[in-house]
């Protein structure tokens, strides 16, 4: 059984459609040698969250209907990418593989399998999202463990050939996150504005996260082609926010204010509303503090109940997976503040959650992760639930 995310830092070796991506490549060092990147333009950065929403506040209790079972016999399910056709997309960790899922008969097709992938402990093929102009370059962005960072590369996806064969070779747009038996984030979405947010882990070395230099304990923002994007906080800087511990759930709301789960270690895990360019505060604080140099949490948990993974915003509120807490956790909101105390659903039912996303409609699909070689056997091979929630 491999311990899956408290250890200390002694612990060493972490759906979108709006802009143009292109598929040039470029392997040159960045400025301080630790990240590489392809060329790039674009628009500014989101405003700050405001505290406050002229938006209707949810109520303070919801409900969770598990309206059907997608598909089963999944193996370490990590990321999944909705297509614009209503497949989805779904990641293998440990398998390296990316497979479409019919989500109306549940029939899996392998794409094909993803070089370079070097599945360890927490590593491998996590994160997965579509290029902004998926409907026009067919490309589909991955994060991933390699033998000696964490990268993100992008791969043409044509369902022309046969299965197995789907997949282009990776295009690497982004290299030089630091990688670690634990703590490899990898969380990838598009945001509003087009470009490409990354959650990054500290890898076990908690001294990186108040590194602004350093690419681990990070959100990061980039442009499609892998280059720091315009308006970034910190000047030719793919840094968006720093003092993060592990992020693995990126989302937005309806005014385009970005949330983000992150696991702690022995006290508080947390859901934040991410300013760009503030300190989250790890590992000089874990959970609310009474420093003003870091920005507190929307919501907190005992480790125990959550170790969140993806999030996604629906009906008003942030839906949480949560991995060692067995439960979907939903906070709704007010501005970026949470209206009410968050509410659990699904405890124990499903086992481990790992990834929770929109699917319209007051929908979510969710995604299990008990063969990631930490959840309980018992609980069988791993599935995508469709979810009606309010």
């Amino acid at each position: 059984m491999i311990v899956e995310r408290r250890a200390g830092p002694a612990v060493l070796a972490a759906a979108a459609l709006l802009l143009t991506a292109g598929c040039s490549s470029g392997d040159g060092d960045g400025p301080d040698g630790r990240y590489t990147s392809a060329s790039a333009t674009s628009t500014s950065a989101p405003s700050s969250p405001a505290g406050r929403s002229a938006e209707p506040t949810p109520p303070a209790k919801g409900s969770v209907e598990v309206t059907r079972t997608v598909a089963t016999g999944l193996d370490s399910p990590w990321g999944l990418a909705p297509l614009p056709d209503g497949g989805l997309l779904v990641s293998s960790r440990d398998d390296r593989t990316i497979t479409r899922v019919d989500p109306d008969t549940g029939r899996k097709t392998v794409l094909g399998e993803v070089s370079g992938v070097s599945p360890a402990g927490e590593g491998g093929l996590l994160g997965i999202a579509l290029s902004p102009d998926y409907a026009a370059d067919r490309m589909v962005y991955a994060y991933y463990t390699s033998a000696s960072d964490n990268r993100i590369v992008r791969m043409l996806y044509d369902a022309g050939k046969p299965a197995g064969e789907q997949l282009g070779a990776p295009d690497t747009v982004f290299k030089g996150i630091p990688k670690g038996f634990i703590h490899n984030g990898g969380r990838i979405a598009f945001g509003p504005d087009g470009m490409l947010y990354v959650g990054t882990g500290e890898s076990g070395d908690t001294g990186l996260s108040q590194d602004k230099a350093a690419l681990g304990g990070k959100i990061l923002r980039l442009t499609p082609e892998g280059e720091p994007a315009p308006g970034n906080p910190f000047a030719g800087s793919p840094v968006y926010s720093y003092g993060h511990r592990n992020v693995q759930g990126l989302a937005w709301d309806g005014k385009q204010r970005l949330f983000a789960s992150e696991f702690g270690q022995d006290t508080w895990d947390e859901l934040n509303a991410i300013t760009p360019g503030d300190n989250y505060g790890w590992p000089e604080a874990e959970g609310r503090s009474d420093d003003d140099a870091y920005q507190d949490p929307v919501a907190q948990w005992g480790t125990d109940d959550a170790s969140p993974s993806g999030i996604a915003y629906a009906a008003g509120s942030v839906w949480m997976a949560g991995l060692k807490g067995e439960r979907l956790w939903r906070v709704p909101l007010d501005g970026t503040k949470a209206a009410a105390d968050p509410q659990s659903f699904l405890k124990g039912e499903y086992g481990r959650l790992r990834t929770v996303v929109a699917a319209g409609d007051g929908k979510l699909w969710l995604v299990t992760s008990n063969t990631d070689g930490r959840g309980d056997p018992g609980q069988g091979d791993d599935r995508i639930l469709e979810l009606t929630v309010t």
